[in-house]
């Protein structure tokens, strides 16, 4: 009898890893010049005045590896919203209502995209798992996502906050969890950041970095396992996702959501911080792969800043092209937090098929997705590259 009950509420899981199977992305269409945006946000803060700041800045912008950034809020709506424009006053609301409207909005979409390229019915979607650090409502943008592009209201949904730059890491895990443990799961996985949560006034040098490298972005990913053949087209499976906390870095990338919006704070010894302590889960990631050598795998890292991505090329001693993707978005768009690793790997498979190279991961057969942020946290994915028809 026991038998019996067991075998009626077994529960069915896939037989093959969790695959990409579309990606989609999008920006908002203001896109900012760095070598214009010192003048744009001094000039609508009211503090051109401050020279001194406003050399540090446009230094920090010149040597950030950043060519243009696209913004929701553009000088209109700043100008319709000036406690935004302050370093401190009091403007959560007002940001809030800005991020509940928008967040969804941006997702669509990324999400339409995504669905287009996947080319199947958008009620075979069984999940929803939303990532964002811009803002915080019930219901969250989710369940508005979910209506706007009107998906089953059976759909199962994960709403993450406050994951902040290792988000696309970890939307990339639970993915994975739900895909390969529920047979037939089909994961719309989704991670959408605006500034405008923490758009603010230059005020001293500790919070102009900020300013000069992060962007907004959504990328939405379906994921599933067991692809059916001639009717789904994989592009990358995930053989193991790992995260850990790095010794020695309380503090390290902080952000507190105040009156005044969500305010961070960076240590400056963060690119160090990553590069001396992040083996161990490189090793142990890459024993999935066999432990190929370092230049042997493709490599998609969240871009959080040039420093950081020269530390680590150096620390693994990898070559220039290795870190090509990675740079090629730093430069498009910057850091749009959680949703910019996912969006290098959209490109890690573009330059694939302009280079007509053997696999997805520029010819390399396995390769690794980074995210880090606040804790300081370090999320890892070990992808594995479909082989392309050459």
């Amino acid at each position: 009898m026991v038998n019996n009950r067991n075998e009626a509420y077994r529960h069915e899981r896939a037989v093959g890893p969790a695959t990409v199977l579309a990606i989609g992305k999008a920006t908002p269409p203001a896109a900012y010049l760095q070598s214009e945006f010192p003048d744009f946000i001094f000039d609508i803060t009211n503090n051109s005045h401050k020279n001194d700041l406003k050399a540090s800045f446009i230094r920090i912008c010149k040597n950030s590896g950043i060519n243009k950034r696209y913004f929701h809020c553009t000088e209109e709506i700043l100008k319709a919203n000036p406690s935004m424009c302050s370093y401190k006053d009091p403007s959560l609301d007002v940001r809030q209502d800005i991020a509940i409207r928008e967040v969804p909005r941006l997702a669509e979409k990324a999400a339409v995209e995504a669905l287009a390229e996947w080319g199947q019915p958008r009620d075979r979607i069984t999940h929803v798992v939303f990532a964002t650090t811009s803002g915080v409502n019930m219901p969250g943008a989710d369940l508005t996502l979910t209506r706007l592009l009107g998906l089953s209201p059976n759909v199962n949904r994960t709403m993450l906050y406050q994951q902040g730059c290792f988000g696309g890491a970890t939307v990339l895990r639970v993915a994975k969890d739900l895909a390969e443990n529920n047979k037939g799961a089909r994961v719309l996985t989704v991670v959408c950041e605006l500034t405008s949560i923490n758009f603010r006034a230059p005020e001293d040098v500790d919070n102009l970095v900020g300013s000069a490298i992060f962007g907004d972005g959504a990328s939405v990913l379906v994921i599933g396992s067991d692809p059916v053949p001639e009717v789904e087209n994989p592009l990358f499976e995930i053989h193991w996702s790992g995260e850990t906390i790095l010794p020695e870095s309380d503090g390290a990338i902080e952000g507190r959501l105040t009156e005044a919006g969500l305010m961070f704070n960076l240590r400056k010894d963060i690119p160090g911080l990553i590069s001396s302590n992040i083996l161990p889960i490189f090793n142990k990631a890459i024993e999935v792969a066999g432990s190929p050598r370092w230049n042997d795998l493709f490599w998609c890292v969240h871009p959080g800043g040039r420093a950081i991505l020269d530390e680590l090329a150096k620390t693994l001693s990898l070559k220039p092209e290795k870190m090509e993707a990675t740079r090629e978005i730093l430069y498009s768009y910057g850091n749009m937090s959680g949703a910019t690793v996912l969006f290098v790997i959209d490109q890690m498979r573009r330059r694939s098929a302009e280079k007509k190279r053997s696999t997805t991961g520029e010819g390399c057969e396995w390769g690794l997705v980074v995210g880090f942020g606040p804790g300081l946290t370090v999320e890892v994915s070990v992808l594995r590259a479909v082989a392309t028809v050459l």
